[in-house]
């Protein structure tokens, strides 16, 4: 009788043993979605641990149509956030070009007129007079596209999150249509898709995880030296903390097919940029 007892008390440990750790793993992931997955945080972050500092870095790569390689350039920047009532800053711009497809970047030359440039994030990015003091050569695009590219990342991880659901594609409803870019151009947006994607861990933060993507937007340029019309797309992901709202890391991807006219040449050409760009914490 004893040795039965024995036997069946083991029996029910053997079972609680065994069943137990799946309810517990039941009840802990119940609680990870109700907890970080049925909303994200709303809003801009608010900088209580003061300002943040980001090294955006950019790769343009130039192809003809058949892929072969014309000539690739890098742009660097130092980006601040969060500064005194809401402005931000760059500084540390640089501009390096290569005519060689398999030998690194030469060192940049610093666009001395970005240096400490203020502005506010939100207002003023297509408008002429935040790029009074850029010069009006070529390289001006690039520099601006430093300001752009880190608008829309900002403004994807932060101005939408209230109307994200997990797994959900969002279009985002405001910016639809051509619009125009700060003296130098026209872009016209079909449509932007945001997706609140899950959540993953970057620079020791639990961060949801935001993809986007705009496909076939028109884009029209006309500068003194150069004259252009073509399409481009974009994608890209950002990681964003759920304790703080800040960005943790970023990356955006895209592609353009334009044709172009130089100033000096009868005839005009066409040719494919592929552009890689990284945002990282410094």
């Amino acid at each position: 009788m004893k040795t039965n007892l024995i036997k069946l008390l083991a029996g029910v440990l053997l079972i609680t043993g065994f069943f137990t750790p799946e309810a517990a793993f039941s009840q802990s992931e119940k609680n990870i979605v109700n907890k970080y997955m049925k909303e994200l945080p709303q809003g801009r972050p608010d900088f209580k641990e003061g300002p943040q500092n980001y090294r955006m870095t950019a790769v343009y790569t130039n192809l003809d149509l058949y892929g072969n390689f014309t000539g690739k350039t890098k742009v660097t920047g130092d980006y601040t956030c969060g500064l005194e009532n809401g402005m931000a800053s760059w500084k540390n711009v640089s501009i390096a070009a290569s005519n060689n497809s398999s030998e690194p970047f030469p060192e940049g030359v610093k666009q001395e007129y970005m240096e400490n440039m203020k502005y506010l994030p939100a207002k003023g990015l297509l408008e002429e007079e935040t790029f009074e003091n850029f010069p009006s050569n070529l390289e001006n695009v690039f520099a601006r596209n430093l300001l752009w590219d880190m608008a829309c990342i900002e403004g994807f991880a932060w101005e939408y999150s209230d109307s994200l659901q997990l797994n959900r594609k969002y279009i985002v409803p405001d910016i639809i249509g051509e619009f125009q870019m700060a003296d130098i151009g026209t872009y016209d947006h079909t449509n932007i898709e945001l997706c609140w994607t899950g959540i993953s861990f970057m620079n020791d933060e639990l961060c949801a995880v935001i993809e986007y993507r705009a496909i076939d937007n028109r884009i029209r340029m006309e500068m003194e030296q150069m004259k252009t019309s073509g399409t481009e797309q974009y994608w890209g992901t950002t990681w964003i903390s759920l304790r703080t709202r800040q960005i943790e890391y970023a990356e955006m991807y895209g592609g353009v097919i334009q044709e172009i006219e130089l100033k000096g040449f009868q005839d005009k050409f066409l040719a494919k940029t592929v552009r890689v760009l990284l945002v990282e914490r410094i």
